[in-house]
């Protein structure tokens, strides 16, 4: 890119960056009921503008999208937007503006458009982007037979004057399955190849060069086999380009390098198929292959070969190169070989779904074991309560016997009179004592006598010693059984471990891309940057690694940017010439520690103030009472920048705050740490994995909640005259720091709590890197959890992204303290148009949006009615929402009446047409539920059904049947009565409706 037309692009994001955060400030205007019209041309004006200069400086994506925003704006100009515009239509608005915002970025970082959000955004609101018919054709038959013919001409004429894209060959018909193992492989080849070629531009070696050699020639001969021949030709030539450099007849000068480099990225988007379309494909392989052929040309004979017959060529050329190199030095290779013979036979590949769901069988055996332990919980409470007994019983026992049983013969010898048995109970005599004359040969100190005190007493102390007997047996079995949790917990845990590290990939193979991102930003800003990592076998999960790839990948290149200097300057400065950034990885506990330090300027927090205050963040005097603290955390705001000049790398103020965006949505944390001509050191804190993770468990009124653990950083006690009300803010203070408090009970809407003695119990944690007190009624313990989705109908949740099993079996919902500080971007998911939304894009829509339409015809778009078909048949269903979509009514189709009644209750209709017969919810039972409702009572309810009796239909007209017909129905019948029952003034469909 030249100087001028970088000067204009530089001007084209700085100008988007303006009219985007105008955007993102003014759009909620449209939510009013009646918004000015000088604000809503405003609007229009600035997405306008973005859509033209974009498409002028080429990013016809980027103006796509902001057309689309035009387009709402201007329609909004000239006709309502209707009644359901806070459905789909502002989610479309929100995200479209955060899409550009992010394409903003890309395009700042890569001068390139990121194809694959704006597909995933237009796949999800697809009522934006109706296909449009292809236009009919005319022409006879020959004449497209000419055409076709000329256009074979013509491709033959480009592959025969130098085109190389044409002088490919085709790919083959690929299947699915075949791409799925493939596309990994051909990955982990390409990594080598970038791995090998980064360290070959600061040490040329032979070894280096080799290896690099047989990873490409894996992937063109792989790619051949499969039949992505296309991809394989592209690999042949790189690999002319290597072979050349394998025979040293040139050297990996820094130009070779990056022509090797850029035809990576051209074999990984050919791979991934991520052209946008063939024009696009067409020019960068021809750009490559053109550059190539500079360094290494093409011979004639190879030229005029078949690509497959050269193909295999080559794999001879280089199977016989290798038996010769093997013939050579055996003693060298075959150790290698034979270990790598070993390692592939003892690996496999198996899909990361696979493993997810091995994980999920884990977490289900954590939540047993929290059920068994919960269970030996139980166990111990009756055990408590049987000691309690026991306790109770000797001591009555006890008193019994000291009473009675001991005291006895010192109270007959005390009275001095014969035995006299009327004075106690009776005594039990056997039958070897029946006779009286037994008891008279004794006396009482050489024959002992027993009677019932006697007996009862020592009865109860035989109980006595029974019980605490099985006391004892039941403390040693619930101990046993504690160990038998304990080993049981082990197993789980190793199993979760061994499954979580097949799930690990070390942090290295993102140190290729970071050399990569630090290598071209080096090159466009002059500067000399050495890279220095550290911790590459650092484990962890692959999808946060896939996540916090693009954050690292901006702190790297924020570093050359922002930190390292020029050359004249860290001389002037006393360092050397070349500046340094250092990454290191290490595992501390569940977390791991990813640093980003350079040895530049530091961050200068006086620029950062004057920024705050030109960008009315903040005012002159509050600036001045802000600490280094308050300032870093300035450079997390949208938009913020301290660059003087937008260039590539800098100065568009987007950045940091998508980084911390990002971990957020990870549950992690960034800090940033810097000192004036030293450096800034940020520090990225990241959970090990995502599904199974510690929480602290918190009790408000009945109900429990779970909060992640590793944001928590102490519990206290807390006066109720210790919080204060600044500004509608509560506010306290925490070892010298003012937090702010959260009552958990005023901000979910549950019952207030009362201070207990005094003092409430508060959870101090850090959110949003701020930290905050939750105040809750107790705080419960801490345990490993298994954090489970909230399904499909509570997706919208945002506070609580999931919940975990108690184990009662009840449902304990996780809260994010994030968001409670902060928002989210919405989910990217396909949304069904409701019709205020879909009407804006429909065909005719730019005529209304520029007023050429007469009000009329606006007026009539608004009669659009809803009608509600509730049958357990697909087929009935299908059949009837045809008919009704044909004559412009809009249909919502329900497998049941539970269904059909949460379709009513959600979006409303004008007429439910239902079956009698349906699982769940019966025609009757819907009907009787649609009448006590006082919002649905008015409906009109047409019964569709193949029970033709008097019984049936009496029963239908009683429980509110508007009218009654039999199946099977017909057309003009059924397009009669509901043309009765709700009119006639149904507009036309705009989209279909599934």
């Amino acid at each position: 890119m030249s100087s001028v037309d970088r000067e204009g692009v530089e001007m084209f994001l700085q100008e988007a960056s303006e009219h985007l955060q105008y955007l993102r400030e003014y759009v909620s205007v449209l939510q009013e009921a009646e918004p000015r019209h000088e604000d809503l041309e405003r609007l229009y004006i600035a997405a306008h503008t973005l859509s033209g200069t974009s498409a002028s400086y080429g990013f016809p994506r980027f103006s796509e999208i902001a057309g689309k925003l035009a387009h709402v704006f201007q329609y909004s100009l000239n006709a309502p937007l209707g009644s359901d515009l806070h459905g789909p239509l502002t989610e479309f608005l929100s995200d479209g503006i955060s899409l550009l915002e992010n394409d903003l970025l890309e395009i700042s970082d890569t001068a390139k458009e990121n194809l694959e959000d704006i597909a995933a955004f237009k796949e999800r609101y697809r009522f934006a982007f109706p296909t449009e018919p292809p236009p009919l054709n005319y022409s006879q038959p020959e004449s497209g037979g000419q055409f076709g013919a000329e256009a074979r001409e013509e491709s033959a004429a480009a592959a025969a004057t130098g085109s190389y894209f044409d002088a490919l060959p085709a790919d083959d018909e690929v299947p699915d399955e075949i791409l799925e193992f493939f596309q990994p492989e051909a990955e982990e080849h390409l990594q080598i190849v970038s791995d090998c070629l980064i360290s070959l531009e600061g040490n040329n070696n032979s070894e280096e060069i080799n290896k690099l050699f047989r990873a490409i020639h894996t992937v063109k001969g792989s790619a051949a086999q499969v039949g992505l021949k296309r991809l394989g030709g592209i690999a042949h030539r790189v690999e002319d380009l290597i072979g050349r450099l394998r025979d040293g007849e040139i050297e990996p000068s820094p130009a070779v390098v990056d022509l090797c480099l850029e035809a990576v990225d051209v074999l990984k988007k050919t791979l991934h198929r991520q052209w946008a379309d063939e024009a696009e494909m067409r020019t960068g392989i021809d750009s490559l292959l053109g550059r190539i052929a500079e360094f290494a040309p093409m011979d004639a004979d190879e030229a005029e070969t078949p690509a497959e017959e050269g193909v295999a060529a080559e794999e001879q050329r280089v199977s016989d190169a290798d038996t010769l190199a093997n013939a050579t030095t055996p003693a060298k290779k075959a150790p290698k070989q034979a270990a790598s013979a070993a390692s592939t036979a003892k690996s496999v590949r198996i899909a990361l779904a696979r493993l997810d769901r091995m994980m999920n069988t884990v977490g289900e055996l954590v939540i047993n074991r929290t059920r068994m332990v919960g269970r030996v919980a139980e166990l111990e409470k009756l055990v408590d309560t049987l000691s309690f007994s026991k306790e109770r019983l000797q001591g009555k026992v006890g008193e019994f016997q000291e009473k009675y049983e001991f005291n006895r013969i010192s109270n007959s010898r005390a009275s001095q009179g014969p035995w006299k048995p009327a004075q106690t109970t009776q005594m039990l005599t056997s039958a070897a004592a029946g006779e009286s004359s037994f008891w008279s040969e004794f006396s009482e100190l050489e024959m002992d006598r027993y009677d019932d005190f006697n007996i009862l007493s020592r009865s109860m102390a035989e109980i006595s010693a029974d019980v605490n007997e099985v006391l004892s047996q039941l403390e040693g079995f619930i101990g046993r059984v504690e160990g038998d949790i304990d080993e049981f917990t082990k197993l789980a845990h190793h199993l979760q471990d061994e499954i979580t590290a097949a799930r690990m990939v070390p942090i290295g193979t993102l140190y290729s891309r970071l050399s990569r991102a630090v290598r071209d930003a080096a090159k466009s800003t002059g500067k000399l940057v050495e890279l220095d990592l550290s911790g590459s076998e650092t484990e962890l999960d692959n999808n946060i690694i896939q996540q916090i790839s693009d954050p690292l990948v901006h702190l790297v290149r924020n570093s050359v940017a922002h930190g390292i200097e020029h050359s004249n300057d860290r001389a002037t400065a006393g360092k050397s010439a070349a500046g340094n950034i250092t990454v290191r990885a290490y595992h501390r506990g569940n977390h791991i520690y990813i640093e980003v330090e350079d040895d530049g300027r530091g961050i200068d927090y006086e620029r950062v103030k004057q920024s705050a205050i030109e960008r009315g963040l903040v005012s002159a005097e509050t600036a001045d009472r802000l600490t280094e603290r308050d300032l870093r955390e300035m450079l997390f705001h949208p938009g913020f920048t301290t660059a003087p000049v937008k260039t590539e790398l800098s100065g568009r103020g987007v950045g940091l705050d998508v980084v911390r965006a990002n971990l957020n949505a990870l549950n992690g944390e960034i800090d940033i740490q810097s000192t004036s001509g030293q450096g800034t050191k940020f520090t990225l804190k990241v959970p090990l994995t995502l599904i199974i993770s510690p929480a602290l468990f918190v009790r408000c009124g009945t109900t429990n909640f779970a909060l992640p653990l590793a944001v928590v950083e102490e519990i206290r006690r807390l006066r109720a005259d210790e919080i204060e009300d600044v500004g509608g803010k509560l506010l306290t203070k925490v070892r010298d720091v003012v937090t702010e408090v959260v009552r958990l009970d005023t901000y979910l809407g549950l019952p207030p709590l009362e201070p207990i003695n005094g003092y409430f119990r508060m959870v101090v944690a850090n959110a949003g890197n701020r930290q905050i007190g939750l105040v809750v009624e107790d705080v419960l313990g801490k345990d490993e959890i298994v954090i489970k989705n909230l399904g499909e109908y509570l997706r919208r949740v945002k506070l609580f992204p999931g919940t975990t099993i108690a184990p009662d079996g009840s449902l304990i919902l996780l809260i994010d303290l994030n968001r409670m500080v902060a928002t989210e971007p919405s989910e990217r998911r396909a949304l069904q148009a409701s019709s205020s939304a879909a009407r804006i894009f429909a065909p005719g829509s730019t005529a209304v949006a520029r007023g050429t339409i007469p009000s009329e015809a606006i007026d009539r778009v608004e009669q659009e009615r809803v009608i509600v078909v509730a049958d357990d048949s697909i087929s009935v269903r299908k059949f009837v929402g045809r008919m009704l979509e044909k004559n412009g009514y809009r249909v919502k189709l329900a497998a049941d009446g539970m269904e059909a009644a949460e379709l009513v209750s959600q979006h409303g209709c004008h007429l439910v047409i239902t079956d009698l017969e349906m699982p769940r919810m019966t025609g009757y039972e819907l009907m009787v539920q649609l009448r006590q409702n006082p919002s649905t009572r008015r409906i009109p309810v047409l019964v569709v059904t193949s029970r033709a009796g008097a019984k049936h239909r009496d029963r239908a007209m009683k429980e509110g049947a508007s009218s009654f017909l039999t199946k099977p129905v017909q057309e003009d019948q059924l397009i009669a009565v509901v043309e009765q029952l709700i009119g006639t003034e149904a507009a036309r469909p705009v989209v279909p409706v599934a």
